[in-house]
């Protein structure tokens, strides 16, 4: 089968690859920097095949493929072995390099994402540079898909393996280069997430610009009145951690803050941020003036005498604030913010303030600061889905529906009503309260968002509990499609919340109608359980509202040049062995900007981004691998195509011996490739990707090894 596909492709390809593979390499030589450069006559390439265990040996004949393998150009040795990433899997490699001779390794196995750097380490450590190593993906690419095709799956294994020997035999030797790494991070949002990756940083000794574009610093934490399932106060245990980051001697507070441009590469960031006219000077800001003793106090008297009311955006609209502000008692830093596109700039506030403290400054405007940091940490946050979208609810058309984000601040004691919960539409204590979950989320409508939010059921039952424990005689009715209790004593409180009263209805609230006389509300659902339809009359609805993006995190990780998921959150490396790192060296994720987290999960990620983003600043310096674009300067004709090109602005055009010539900083250079598949005079040369390399691929492929 295998050698009737290979004479038909032959016989129908060869004519339009081999002109096309003559002129490419007779434009694209190695640059003359190129050290260690095998011819492919030289080349003897030993080829590993691992069964790894039975996922890819149950699916493929390995005795076959090895019988294969030794029949293809430049193949010098092959063995197969059980566990190939195993020890003894990595003792066979290193010897047959030292016995054969080996110029080149080519491991058929797994992903190159799991295992590169395993075989990379055993090549090297033979004696063969690192990088004369290729790996052709046999496992994801080949017997998972094909485990029910023994045949096609192994001829598929003979091809990639045909394939990654054509280029192996063409690889160079490449030296990984050193950078050096400013002594300094940032971390961009503070909330709980960023608050405990600055802490940490801090604690090793790190100076730590710590970002935060709201006036002051603890995200949606400060918002919550209790969190689940141990019944915390919030604000009591988020409070003396704004506290410690206020007192930090190593994190410099940059509230009421943005970024603005990002420049440069791991170990050297030049970030640019835009500090917001706050209108209110700092004891620090007014010394800077020669105020002595000046700057804002807290004291309140400027929000005192404001004549302007503006709905609260932290009480979620339902209370008032002032023109000049703070959040809440217990803002860290205790500074207050004018709202300029609030304020009449009538002058109340600078005599309310004093000739003494001259805090007030109406005239003040954005500034930009620049600062150099070696890592950087993004924690974003989320917002809230606006559920108004899913109309069938009727969220902004009855008073009486509220997210749960706005159920947390009524409950609370220092929300909008002093922590008694009562109806909006008239002021009256609520006896029957429905929360309808998954409000937004598990929704392939396409109008909500289709993941789970992972929280919202945990946080409905602690409202459900609050409401029991506030309200003698209420009843709660959850309207649920399955209730995720996940986390360490979460099923405990699912269960006393069961036995505490609350009424749980398996199934999706299909509409919510209002009485106009009552303002009562109808609940419409089917109890899947029951196998019934629900009409149920109840005071207030509660809907617990999927979570999504923050609406600049698009800006932020273009950045941070980061890369995001279909849903547009934030997204890591590699989902098991590196969820803190991004695709950016030097770039981290903490908290729920990489998708939905509790608080406990969220100060865990935020801790592992704090020690991963530490140790290239601790080291000293950091290795980049060499993957990075060369320019064969005597072909560049100086057109620049290729600079705006760069989706990591890795180019530049440079004056040399009277003109201009394309320059790589290779510290930036990710190795994409867009530069030498655009550039017309074939002046770029990739580093492990060369076009040579990339044709000898294609012709083994399309010519099955008969070039």
């Amino acid at each position: 089968m295998a050698e009737k596909k290979k004479a038909t492709t032959k016989k129908s390809e060869s004519k339009k690859v081999a002109p096309v593979k003559q002129e490419v390499k007779k434009q694209a030589a190695a640059p003359a920097a190129a050290v260690g450069q095998t011819t492919k006559q030289d080349a003897r390439i030993g080829v590993f095949i691992c069964h790894c265990g039975t996922n890819i040996a149950g699916s493929m004949d390995i005795p076959a493929v090895q019988e294969y393998a030794k029949t293809v150009p430049n193949v010098a040795f092959v063995d197969n072995y059980k566990y190939m990433c195993s020890m003894p899997g990595q003792a066979v490699i290193s010897k047959a390099i030292k016995d054969n001779k080996l110029t080149g390794v080519v491991v058929a196995a797994c992903s190159p994402r799991l295992h590169e750097p395993t075989f990379r380490t055993a090549t090297k450590e033979a004696g063969l540079n690192p990088f004369r190593f290729e790996m052709a993906n046999i496992r994801e690419q080949n017997s998972w898909v094909h485990m029910h095709d023994w045949e096609g799956s192994t001829d598929k294994a003979k091809d990639a393996i045909r394939i990654a020997v054509a280029k192996a035999a063409l690889l160079q030797d490449l030296f990984p280069k050193s950078v050096p790494v400013e002594k300094a991070a940032m971390v961009v949002g503070a909330g709980v997430a960023g608050m405990q990756a600055a802490l940490d940083l801090d604690a090793a000794g790190i100076k730590t610009y710590l970002v935060e574009s709201t006036p002051s610093i603890g995200g949606r934490m400060s918002q919550l009145d209790k969190t689940f399932p141990t019944l915390d106060c919030s604000q009591c245990i988020l409070t003396p951690k704004m506290v410690d980051v206020g007192r930090a001697k190593n994190i410099e507070l940059m509230t009421y803050s943005e970024v603005d441009a990002v420049e440069g590469y791991i170990g050297n960031f030049d970030v640019t941020v835009r500090k917001k006219a706050r209108g209110v000077l700092t004891p620090a800001e007014a010394e800077a003036r020669g105020i002595v003793g000046g700057g804002c106090n807290g004291c309140g008297d400027c929000e005192a005498v404001c004549p302007v009311v503006k709905p609260n955006d932290f009480e979620v609209g339902m209370k008032p604030r002032k023109a000049i502000y703070i959040n809440h008692p217990q803002v860290v830093p205790l500074i207050y913010t004018i709202d300029f596109n609030s304020c009449i700039k009538c002058g109340l506030c600078v005599t309310a303030c004093g000739p003494e403290k001259k805090a007030i400054d109406l005239e003040s405007k954005d500034e930009f600061v620049k600062v150099k940091v070696g890592t950087a940490i993004l924690a974003t946050g989320f917002d809230i889905f606006p559920v108004e979208k899913k109309e069938e609810w009727g969220y902004k058309r009855y008073e009486n529906v509220i997210t749960s984000l706005e159920f947390e601040r009524l409950i609370c004691a220092s929300g909008p009503t002093g922590g008694h919960l009562v109806r909006p539409s008239d002021g009256e204590t609520p006896k029957r309260v429905a929360f309808v979950l998954c409000a937004g989320s598990r929704d392939n409508t396409g109008v909500g968002k289709p993941y789970c939010s992972r929280f919202c059921c945990m946080y409905s039952l602690k409202h459900a509990h609050q409401i029991i424990e506030k309200i003698p005689g209420c009843t709660p009715y959850i309207f649920y499609m399955d209730i995720r209790s996940f986390g360490k004593m979460y099923e405990e409180f699912y269960y006393r919340i069961q036995d505490e009263g609350a009424k749980f209805i398996r199934g999706r609230v299909a509409n919510i109608l209002e009485d106009p006389k009552t303002k009562n509300l109808h609940v419409h659902a089917d109890d899947t359980l029951l196998d019934r339809p629900v009409d149920m009359d109840v005071d207030l609805v509660v809907l617990a509202a999927a979570v999504q993006p923050m609406a600049d995190t698009n800006r932020t990780r273009k950045l941070f040049g980061v890369s995001c998921s279909m849903d547009g959150w934030l997204l890591e490396a590699h989902p098991k062995l590196n969820p803190c790192g991004t695709t950016t060296a030097g770039v981290f994720l903490a908290g729920v900007c990489q998708g939905p987290k509790d608080i406990p999960d969220t100060v865990a990620s935020a801790e592992g981004a704090a020690s991963a983003a530490s140790i290239p600043i601790h080291k000293g310096e950091v290795e980049l691998e060499p993957y990075f674009a060369t320019c064969i300067e005597e072909k560049c004709a100086g057109c620049g195509m290729c600079v705006n090109l760069c989706p990591y602005s890795a180019l530049s055009l440079v004056e040399k011996e009277g003109r201009q010539v394309m320059q790589v900083t290779e510290a930036k250079c990710k190795g994409c490739g867009t530069c030498g598949g655009f550039c017309p005079g074939g002046a770029i040369w990739m580093n492990h990707f060369a076009t040579p390399q990339i044709v000898a691929q294609i012709d083994a492929f399309l010519l099955g090894g008969e070039q």
